[in-house]
């Protein structure tokens, strides 16, 4: 290739990003090296600016995005599944594969995880690296906008794996952000018959109720109660009132996904006799093994539809003030760093 200086996002420290002329990244025989085309933005890069733990800890100077999709530019020797123009996106996890908890079959919980956007160079540039193993195949009818958030998808995968799931369920979510809004349409994917939203952005759960066939919303900024009906309670939130609606919401029985992130210090009160007298499974779900290949099936057959809750277009320029909070109500952002080739 021709060209060996590139644009990147670095977070040089304490919410502290400049887009910066860096050398592109030399590929290890078993990398590819991707053209990137969209970078997802998400409430863990927010996190990472402020100084905040991820899945991993960050260390500046790092350029952020671990929510990507793009072209691959060109593979390592060892590279076999991959060629220059294949379309991709990169599950940014990466396991030791040694420890306790990658031999126990809980890869996610590994004591050694890396990350592309995280500990190693992400999407916030022109290109990337990333081990062949983390590399997935786009489908030729699904978009590579629509690529850029197959990880969040997979996160959201990853929890409705850990739960059970039957026809007659009541499911509700709670949390009317980009997360919540995947949950929605993956619950009714999953054969749940009825799938409720609450939320505080009327807009939003209006939008739900009409597309994607929510059947009951809930507007708790104006005072919506919501009925302790529920089979199955999803919190897409973090925040210790949405915690405690979410275990509130329950019927016997139910399963309870806290999977909103809180700050690290945060707690929620409950009902333990409640917990006890209605037999609540109270599940966490962190990040995604596992989890690509269901996601990309979902977008590919359409039972997914995650163009609609994108909302906003980012330069790499304009990254930090939407981080800052800038740029006014945004749902879903991604960074158009090369776009669609």
């Amino acid at each position: 290739m021709e060209e060996y200086i590139m644009k990147a996002l670095l977070l040089n420290g304490l919410k502290d990003m400049e887009v910066e002329d860096i050398d592109m990244p030399e590929v290890k025989p078993d990398e590819v090296l991707v053209k990137t085309a969209y970078a997802g933005v998400c409430g863990t890069d927010r996190a990472l600016y402020a100084g905040l733990p991820g899945s991993a800890d960050a260390v500046p100077p790092i350029v952020l995005g671990h929510e990507n999709s793009g072209v691959v530019a060109k593979v390592g020797k060892n590279v076999t599944e991959f060629k220059e123009g294949d379309r991709v996106t990169v599950d940014p996890n990466i396991y030791d594969e040694t420890c306790f908890y990658c031999r126990t079959g809980r890869p996610e919980l590994c004591d050694n995880l890396s990350a592309v956007g995280v500990t190693r160079n992400g999407g916030f540039e022109d290109y990337f690296t990333a081990p062949e193993k983390v590399v997935y195949h786009v489908p030729d009818d699904v978009s590579l906008r629509a690529a850029a958030v197959t990880e969040p998808i997979s996160c959201a995968v990853h929890g409705m794996k850990l739960l059970k799931f039957t026809p007659y369920q009541k499911a509700l979510v709670i949390g009317d952000g980009f997360m919540g809004e995947l949950f929605v349409q993956l619950l009714q994917a999953y054969g749940v018959h009825q799938v409720d939203l609450a939320g505080i952005v009327q807009e939003k759960l209006d939008f739900n109720k009409e597309h994607f066939g929510v059947t009951n919303i809930y507007n708790t900024a104006k005072g919506d109660q919501i009925p302790a009906d529920y089979d199955v309670v999803i919190e897409a939130v973090g925040m210790p009132q949405t915690q405690e609606q979410a275990i509130e919401a329950t019927r016997k029985g139910a399963q309870v996904m806290m999977f909103g992130v809180g700050k690290p210090n945060q707690t929620f009160s409950m009902n333990t006799y409640e917990v006890f007298k209605k037999q609540l499974t109270i599940q966490g779900s962190f990040i995604n093994p596992h989890a690509f290949e269901d996601s990309l099936a979902l977008l590919a057959s359409g039972k997914l539809d995650v163009e609609p809750l994108i909302s906003t277009e980012l330069g790499l320029d304009q990254v930090q003030d939407y981080l800052e909070g800038k740029l006014g109500q945004v749902s879903k952002a991604v960074v158009k760093v090369n776009g669609e080739d």
